[in-house]
């Protein structure tokens, strides 16, 4: 049974939701207080390097001349107990004179950690849990990061009720609707580099651009092939910004004459290692962390590079924008292809923790069963 005091939580996590990105590499966090079964005051974290949500709610109560001795405060995730760009947001509590302290996530950071018991230890009552697996959701990006050497992956993928991402012929456009493709530019907006697979890249020749209004930054586009293009005047992409374009190739195609065509126009041309003939995309997901600092990336396919990153358990959130179409011939590409299983118990699980319309579509956002 769920706490009563339960959506106190959950306008602090969808306050949390507005820092997204900004807040970078810091968690998303957001924070409410409560009076008298009301909250009086609100706060997220902005941005990095601004104060945190505990300071943004304190802040907002003081502006609205609300004294938080008497009130309860609702924080997604643990608060801080050291000194970093910002001071501890425990001392903050305490010298508030909050008496009660509700807390989604304690702080998976070893360095943060303890902002708990410190309050408990000066007689501040503190109960941790509250919507604990919506606030672990809300922080994985920051648990990829402090976790694992990699950048937080969204793979994103459109199809038909039966799982075609195309006709046989190659067509493709479109098969979401203008509200799932906008919000694939949002998607875009929020991250520093796009993935797709050489597949992709030749039969669409697509921009991978974020085209909203007002967009300063364009992600990195990045192409996954073992085969360069060799003519590179017939690419939207190479023609009009080969700078922010990278190939990720195997080592035989990056000492190619066409690897060195695309290298003086600007573009980056990467050797991966090769297992079993795949190119080890994960040694290009670090490099990218690593290398370019990329903390958000965005798959947009094909079928080959999306089961790839799905088997290596790479994907950290799958967006399916599933249309109420159906093609119907089993000679049109698949969402997923490259696999071949012989039982259901062989099969990826996932799991699904939110669906939501889009104009006539479906929008399923999931994870690996396992995460």
């Amino acid at each position: 049974m769920q706490h009563p005091n339960a959506h106190f939580m959950r306008r602090a996590i969808a306050l949390a939701e507005k820092g997204r990105g900004a807040a970078a590499p810091n968690p998303t966090v957001g924070a409410v207080l409560v009076q008298h079964g009301q909250i009086v005051a609100e706060g997220y974290h902005t941005a990095c390097g601004k104060p945190h949500a505990e300071i943004e709610c304190l802040n907002d109560a003081a502006a609205k001349g609300i004294s938080p001795e008497n009130c309860s405060m609702y924080v997604t995730l643990e608060p801080c107990n050291h000194y970093g760009k910002t001071p501890p947001c425990s001392k903050a509590i305490l010298e508030a004179g909050i008496k009660r302290v509700i807390i989604g996530l304690q702080d998976p950071n070893p360095k943060a950690k303890g902002g708990a018991e410190f309050l408990r230890e000066n007689g501040v009552s503190v109960e941790t849990g509250m919507l604990e697996e919506e606030c672990r959701t809300l922080v994985s990006d920051f648990l990829t990061w402090i976790q694992t050497p990699y950048p937080f992956t969204t793979l994103k993928l459109a199809s038909t009720l039966d799982g075609k991402i195309a006709t046989r012929t190659g067509h493709s456009q479109w098969i979401s609707g203008e509200e799932s493709r906008k919000r694939v530019h949002e998607l875009r907006k929020k991250v520093d580099a796009v993935i797709v697979g050489g597949g992709t890249f030749y039969a669409d020749n697509p921009q991978l651009t974020c085209r909203l209004e007002g967009v300063e930054r364009q992600p990195l586009a990045v192409i996954v092939t073992k085969h360069l293009p060799e003519d590179p005047a017939q690419f939207t992409l190479l023609k009009e910004r080969p700078e922010q374009v990278i190939f990720w190739t195997n080592e035989k195609s990056a000492l190619s004459d066409a690897a060195s065509r695309l290298t003086s126009l600007g573009c980056l041309v990467t050797s991966l290692p090769e297992h079993e003939g795949k190119l080890d995309i994960a040694a290009g997901l670090i490099w990218l962390r690593q290398e370019k600092n990329c903390l958000y990336t965005l798959c947009e396919g094909g079928g080959k590079l999306a089961l790839s990153l799905l088997e290596n358990n790479l994907v950290n959130e799958f967006q399916l924008h599933m249309a109420p179409k159906i093609v119907g011939d089993h000679s049109a590409p698949d969402i997923f292809s490259g696999k071949t299983i012989a039982t259901m118990d062989e099969a990826l699980r996932l799991r699904i923790i939110k669906t939501e319309l889009s104009g006539e579509d479906v929008i399923l956002t999931l994870r690996r069963q396992e995460i």
